[in-house]
């Protein structure tokens, strides 16, 4: 599916996924952009991952009708192989078998020990097959008191912390917009399984990946997290305002609102004279970053109204001439279709058959590599359209090395 002919970093790795929703598929589609042969199982029994069905917005079939491709599902499930096997029967457990024993690596999402009365089970599956990576991903983790609790990305930003920070001070806490504990996880077995896979080359030896959403969320806590654990105070809900460096926030104009950074004392003396204010620079109470913010209300109070007298154009134009960090706040169509966007490819078409459309537009993988670069090989699969293929290559004795 991409005009490069350059095999990937990862090309001819073999990853069998048996994960759904958004954390493991996360993973594995990294791990098939970069070149890996991916194949999705998918349960017969329940029209595959929950996510086909997680509308509103779908591909459409040629002839206009729903296809089971949702965007959600398409947002995670590119350059893989789908089939449909039962593991609960004997028949569907052998094929598992018969392509764990080819694969690299195997990741998986159920609940601990959930594979066990299957046989598919790391420990199982490692006694025939010693050098593989097996990445395990649940809510809490394979160990401690809340290893049986069911793992969704809302549940693990609550418990992790990130919620009591996000939000406006005075409302609710919120959740990040998107899935970020779910792909933030993902991202995490990536590293982990590639690491894993160092190991067993220099080796021979694979090993047992233990992931956990809550645990993921919290270690990326980062400064936040630090500052608790440093100070030994909980860290503030502030909006879009930064616990460290002031002024760094949402301001508003005479038009909307704008994004400013400012990073250092140099940065904040030019903007004082952008906005006339110049005299401000100089005030014992905002000299330094750390008087600024220990005197952050009082800043607020003093820069917000001239702020409200400019157009965002015209702010965000003199204050990037002063080269002070600003910038707007793009809505998502205007962020996809930017010029910025468009020369750095975070919008690929993918061709696909059998749609009303000859391609899908599906968002781009951001690495950008010298030598061995992402490749769109496939489209997201249908449920199980590449079941027959996947037992002819790879489970009856056929294997071969097309990717």
């Amino acid at each position: 599916m991409d005009a490069s002919d350059t095999p990937g970093a990862l090309d001819g790795l073999f990853v069998l996924d048996l994960s759904r929703i958004l954390a493991g598929p996360t993973a594995t589609q990294m791990l098939g952009d970069l070149g890996a042969t991916v194949i999705k199982v998918e349960n017969p029994k329940t029209g595959g991952d929950d996510t086909r069905g997680w509308g509103p917005n779908y591909a459409r079939n040629a002839d206009g009708t729903r296809s089971d491709l949702s965007a959600y599902f398409m947002s995670s499930n590119r350059n893989k192989r789908s089939i449909a096997v039962d593991i609960s029967t004997e028949e569907g457990q052998a094929t598992i078998r018969a392509l764990a024993a080819r694969a690299d690596v195997v990741i998986e999402n159920y609940k601990p020990d959930g594979l066990k009365k299957y046989g598919l089970d790391h420990a199982s599956l490692r006694a025939i097959h010693p050098d593989l990576v097996y990445c395990s991903i649940s809510g809490y983790g394979q160990t401690g008191p809340n290893r049986d609790k069911p793992g969704y990305d809302l549940m693990a930003q609550g418990f992790g912390g990130i919620m009591s920070i996000t939000g406006d001070p005075k409302g609710a806490p919120m959740k990040v917009g998107v899935g970020i504990a779910d792909v933030m996880c993902g991202m995490y077995a990536t590293i982990g399984i590639l690491a894993a896979l160092r190991h067993r080359d220099r080796t021979g030896e694979g090993q047992h990946i233990d992931l956990a959403l809550v645990d993921a969320s919290m270690a990326w806590l980062i400064n936040e997290g630090l500052n608790f654990l440093t100070s030994g105070d909980a860290p503030e809900r502030r909006g879009n305002a930064h616990p460290n460096i002031v002024p760094y926030d949402t301001f508003e104009t005479a038009d909307g609102h704008f994004l400013l950074a400012v990073g250092n004392d140099a940065q904040f003396a030019r903007f004082c004279d952008v906005i006339g204010l110049p005299d401000c620079a100089s005030d014992p109470r905002f000299t330094t970053n750390l008087s600024r913010i220990e005197n952050r209300d009082a800043l607020m109070e003093l820069i917000r109204p001239p702020l409200r007298r400019w157009t965002k154009a015209d702010i965000i134009n003199a204050l990037s001439a002063a080269k002070i960090p600003a910038g707007p706040i793009n809505t998502i169509a205007e962020s996809l279709t930017s010029e910025q966007a468009s020369a750095r490819g975070a919008v690929r078409q993918v061709a696909a058959t059998g749609f009303d459309t000859a391609e899908l537009s599906l968002l781009g993988n951001p690495l950008k590599f010298s030598a061995t670069p992402v490749t769109f090989r496939r489209p997201p699969p249908r449920f199980g359209q590449d079941t027959d293929e996947v037992l002819e290559t790879w489970v009856h004795n056929k294997h071969s090395e097309e990717q």
